[in-house]
């Protein structure tokens, strides 16, 4: 079997380390699963119902909402049991992106599930978390729909 760099491509040990840093082969984020929407108009109006209720709202409502107060019925409300609870739903919000955006979905979703477990363990309310959540997956949609996704990437990691 022919090794990667016989057949002209990355040496395979860059490619792997590119791939574990977030990155594909070509060096741009890696979220292959939705580049098909890239300029492809009959595509978004689902994409931004999908963004905006799946991720926003149902995402906000299973992970921030529902195992909060799972956690919080098991752990109690102590300060400690809060701090368990946003890195414990957070890990899971993470490795639930994991089938369709590998472990560069997976690093970027456990990032923002602790910045988003965080706002709801100090306020106490799920909006702020959905309007910010349905925004990011707006913004990443916007910028694969243009095709920004690699300039983006480029402007970010050198």
């Amino acid at each position: 079997m022919a090794s990667i760099e016989a057949r002209g491509g990355a040496p395979a040990g860059d490619r792997i380390a590119a791939e574990l840093r977030g990155f594909g082969p070509l060096g741009l984020l890696a979220l292959p699963a939705f580049h098909y929407l890239a300029g492809n108009r009959a595509a978004l109006p689902s994409a931004v119902y999908a963004m905006v209720v799946g991720g926003g709202f149902g995402e906000e409502t299973v992970f921030r909402g529902y195992l909060f107060e799972r956690f919080g019925k098991l752990l109690g409300p102590a300060t400690w049991a809060r701090a368990v609870t946003v890195l414990v739903t957070s890990a899971g919000f993470g490795l639930a992106h994991y089938p369709q955006q590998g472990l560069a979905g997976v690093q970027q979703a456990t990032i923002t599930g602790l910045v988003f477990g965080t706002t709801y363990a100090l306020t106490g309310r799920l909006w702020p978390s959905m309007s910010a959540h349905a925004a990011f997956d707006l913004t990443a949609l916007a910028l694969i729909y243009w095709d920004l996704e690699s300039a983006v990437a480029h402007l970010l990691f050198k």
